[in-house]
């Protein structure tokens, strides 16, 4: 039998973990940028780039410092110590995200090419599965008896190993082709891992204190404090880029969390008939996720459909199309933390409350921001008219 644990939500140890990993990451990127510097892992302006002076990368190091300052400390409350002791998901992204943040950040001193990047990525998240993050079950909404509605669809390992294989390897892509603009992938990351870690928080709380829910949340919390961390030194105008080491990390741990969150949560718990409860998992991973991986989705099928490789770069991501349009560089990334947080704090919002009060405000907040997000068009003369 699982292990329950008896306090209420440690919500405020939480807290402390994500300022903790935040604090680290910080105070450590201002060494990071220096040590760039000298090893000469700069980003010199390119023909798709928007930054015009070189600018240093590998501020990824400082973050991945700071999720594990902030585990190590977790480690050392007594409350989020059972994230360790029954699970092995945090070492396991720990570990598997030290890997590919080595791997990114030769990738900003010597740009190695995208098979060797891609065999790091399925490399890392072979780490993940052999500590056992990956998923078991999922639940579809097709298959049940009169009974119930749908069926839960279990997989076997290798099932569940290719599938989050598969997982890492598209996020760490989409969290690598959505850096782009200052601050906007450390501003994804941070609004997608607080959501991850409220929808956790969340299952803690349904399932009654369950410890195999505490390891997505602090996966989560510290993935957040180290977005968090870092956004100061790379808002625009970004003093330093977190380069691949950083964006391909937010991507592992993201799978890692949301996988821990939902490859592995008990269906039993739900009514048979309760259709919002059996798909939260993967309705709040797909929102959550969903800005980068439809960038990730519509560079491939671009790129392939002008007999390109889907790695090869171009200024037609969703940032620069903001940019395109007539948004300044600050104004597109506003609005694409917007849109990331209504779809995921929504999504996260449908397991939580009244659903028909979520529904309204969710509407509403993207009318919002689909005319804040068209105004530049809308504003612009017809053509021929001064």
């Amino acid at each position: 039998m699982t292990p329950i644990a008896t306090a209420g939500l440690p919500i405020r140890e939480y807290i402390l973990v994500g300022l903790i990993s935040a604090t680290l990451t910080f105070l450590l990127t201002g060494l990071v940028r220096r040590f760039a510097v000298r090893a000469g892992a700069i980003a010199n302006p390119r023909a798709r780039d928007v930054h015009v002076v070189p600018i240093p990368r590998m501020g990824g190091l400082a973050m991945y410092f700071g999720v594990a300052g902030g585990m190590a400390m977790a480690h050392q409350l007594p409350v989020l110590r059972r994230a360790f002791e029954y699970s092995l998901d945090p070492v396991g992204v720990l570990i598997g995200g030290g890997v590919i943040v080595l791997i990114g950040a030769i990738d900003d001193r010597f740009e190695i090419d995208a098979w060797t990047k891609l065999a790091g990525q399925v490399l890392s998240a072979g780490i993940l599965v052999i500590f056992g993050v990956q998923w078991n079950v999922f639940w579809v909404p097709w298959g049940g008896n009169g009974a119930s509605l749908g069926q839960v669809v279990t997989l076997d390992s290798n099932q569940g190993s290719l599938l989050m294989v598969g997982l890492v390897v598209m996020l760490v892509n989409a969290m690598n082709f959505v850096d782009g603009l200052d601050g906007l992938a450390a501003g994804l990351g941070f609004i997608a891992a607080t959501a991850t870690c409220a929808f956790s928080l969340g299952l803690l709380d349904s399932a009654g204190g369950d410890v195999g829910t505490y390891p997505p949340a602090l996966i989560a919390a510290t993935l957040a404090g180290a977005c968090l961390g870092f956004l100061p030194h790379n808002f625009q105008p970004a003093k330093i880029f977190m380069g691949d080491s950083g964006s391909m990390m937010i991507g592992l741990m993201l799978a890692g969390a949301t996988t821990s969150a939902s490859g592995k949560i008990n269906y039993t718990r739900f009514g048979g008939s309760d259709a919002l409860a059996l798909l939260s998992p993967l309705l709040v991973m797909i929102a959550v996720l969903f800005l980068p991986v439809l960038d990730l989705l519509m560079a491939v099928i671009r790129r392939t459909r002008r007999g390109e490789s889907p790695f090869a770069a171009d200024k037609m991501h969703l940032h620069h199309r903001l940019l395109e349009i007539g948004h300044s560089q600050r104004r597109a990334v506003l609005l694409i933390y917007l849109w990331a947080g209504l779809l995921g704090f929504g999504a996260v919002s449908l397991t939580l409350f009244d659903t028909t009060a979520v529904l309204w405000i969710g509407g509403i907040g993207l009318l919002f921001a689909t005319v804040v997000s068209l105004i530049p068009r809308l504003r612009k003369p017809p053509n021929g008219v001064l």
